[in-house]
């Protein structure tokens, strides 16, 4: 199963008495880049649960294409790929042998061409058969990246994946984003770095205490219409 978008309507999410999202509605659709935008606790992360199916929602509806969220199953999980605040990387593990194990649990064919490529992208071919535990924090994540698309995903959920990162990764990063967009992947990530959100997303989602705050389209630069957002003024 294939899809064209993700959409959120009126999704609310409680942890016992707290709530962590309240009543967002949101659609990311193929060729965007979605970022959200928060302080911490703002919900960025729970939506991006919910979004990877890992958790589900207190009240609303996701959708992905015309699948329900009760109907996403393993034909719409095998099109999401998630990249989290952790690796899930083995350190012991070479870098070869690291996407080769997930490439198996994705059951995928070719692997060894698969795997190749892969490191190509993240421009670790000449480190392929070294362990990753002696990788900077921006080789990680390049590996990383390129694990949770080895299974080539319809659907690409990042949360702070510029975290650690220099100058020179995060912008290597933020291109390989936007070539993934222009294949018509579907981009949503949480970042606090408005930075790189200027340079990298098409399109912002403010989430303040849970909810989805305004943006309105003005020249001035995101981050004083993030400021806006956050104090209310929006």
């Amino acid at each position: 199963m294939d899809f064209d978008r993700i959409s959120f309507t009126n999704v609310s999410r409680y942890f016992e008495r707290r709530r962590a999202l309240s009543h967002v509605t949101l659609e990311c659709a193929g060729g965007e880049i979605v970022g959200l935008l928060g302080h911490n606790g703002a919900g960025k992360s729970t939506l991006l649960s919910i979004a990877a199916t890992l958790l589900r929602p207190s009240a609303g509806e996701i959708r992905y294409g015309t699948a329900a969220f009760d109907d996403a199953g393993p034909d719409v999980r095998r099109r999401i790929g998630v990249l989290g605040h952790e690796t899930q990387l083995y350190g012991e593990l070479t870098a070869t042998e690291n996407l080769r194990f997930f490439a198996s649990l994705y059951g995928m064919n070719r692997i060894e061409d698969r795997v190749a490529l892969a490191l190509s992208r993240a421009e670790l071919s000449r480190r392929a058969h070294d362990a990753v535990s002696g990788f900077s924090r921006g080789m990680r994540q390049r590996l990383a990246l390129e694990r949770a698309l080895l299974h080539e995903p319809r659907l690409l959920l990042l949360d702070e994946p510029f975290t650690g990162l220099d100058h020179h990764a995060s912008l290597a990063m933020a291109d390989r984003l936007a070539s993934l967009a222009a294949e018509g992947r579907i981009v949503l990530l949480a970042t606090h770095d408005l930075d790189l959100a200027e340079r990298v997303v098409t399109r912002a989602a403010i989430l303040r205490d849970g909810r989805l705050a305004a943006i309105h389209n003005d020249p001035r630069s995101l981050r004083a219409r993030y400021l806006d957002a956050q104090i209310g003024t929006g």
